[in-house]
């Protein structure tokens, strides 16, 4: 986990880690992300990443069993900064979004309880 969030990020959005045209939009959009899973009780509320040091394992320890956390960010911020035209597709990505969060929330409780 030692990948970082806006470079993997770019590149599941089709932009080249080279690319820096675009990194000021995907970190206040990504941000916007975690300001919404912290209020869905995932990860800590206040964090923000600020350029393409910051990596995953300062949001997610090793033992955390939130991979799909990486998906959820992605979909969240390919709808904010492209979304696609096609409306069945836009209605497909937010269907996912809300299993996602689901899960994510099962899962944190689940490992809460196991505390």
């Amino acid at each position: 986990m030692e990948k970082s969030i806006l470079n993997d990020i770019k590149k599941l959005l089709g932009i080249s880690e080279d690319c820096k045209d675009f990194d000021t939009d995907l970190v206040l959009h990504i941000n916007t992300v975690f300001m919404i899973l912290g209020q869905l009780g995932v990860g800590d509320k206040l964090f923000v990443i600020s350029g393409p040091d910051n990596k995953w394992n300062e949001y997610l320890s090793d033992g955390d069993d939130l991979e799909a956390v990486k998906t959820y960010i992605h979909l969240k911020v390919k709808l904010i900064f492209d979304p696609p035209l096609n409306a069945a597709i836009v209605a497909a990505i937010q269907e996912t979004i809300k299993e996602l969060e689901w899960r994510l929330n099962v899962q944190v409780d689940t490992e809460r309880k196991e505390e």
